[in-house]
């Protein structure tokens, strides 16, 4: 399913959207290199508790993100249902692990509302705005800023 809601004379750009538990979110698609299906990861000790793990993606390594746990939800229980989209950020290349992606949304910049003043400091270094595409509320995510610069070259 996709969905287009622009403005003519204004620059729009396309976004991918995607679940976990019963909330939506989105990133830019120029950041997604590809949607794959689950596959259990290899764990890493020491690593974050967000760090599911590493697959062997066409022979180089890639780290499984929980993006779930990361955004400060509750832990992913992946299933065969569950895919990773594995994603550009900065100069890495990560999977991140999500329910399932449910749209590519075209946009504006005056289809993105303004991240609520109740959100946390923490929220608000990620959450880039918030759209409300046919009754449903769906956050913009910024990978660069949800991964910071350490940690995205430990990952």
């Amino acid at each position: 399913m996709s969905y287009a809601v622009k403005n003519s004379h204004q620059a729009s750009r396309e976004l991918i959207a995607f679940r976990i538990g019963d909330q939506e979110f989105c990133v830019n698609i120029m950041s997604v290199r590809e949607i794959r299906g689950w596959t259990p990861a290899t764990p890493l000790p020491h690593a974050p508790p967000y760090v599911m793990g590493v697959i062997n993606l066409r022979g180089a390594v890639l780290p499984i993100i929980d993006l779930s746990a990361r955004l400060g939800m509750k832990d992913a229980e992946p299933t065969a249902r569950h895919v990773i989209i594995v994603a550009q950020v900065r100069s890495r290349v990560v999977g991140l692990l999500v329910e399932a992606v449910s749209d590519i949304l075209t946009i504006t910049e005056d289809n993105i509302q303004p991240v609520p003043e109740v959100s946390s400091d923490l929220e608000k270094q990620y959450a880039r705005g918030i759209l409300s595409i046919d009754k449903r509320m769906i956050c913009m995510i910024e990978l660069d800023a949800l991964f910071l610069h350490k940690e995205s070259e430990a990952a």
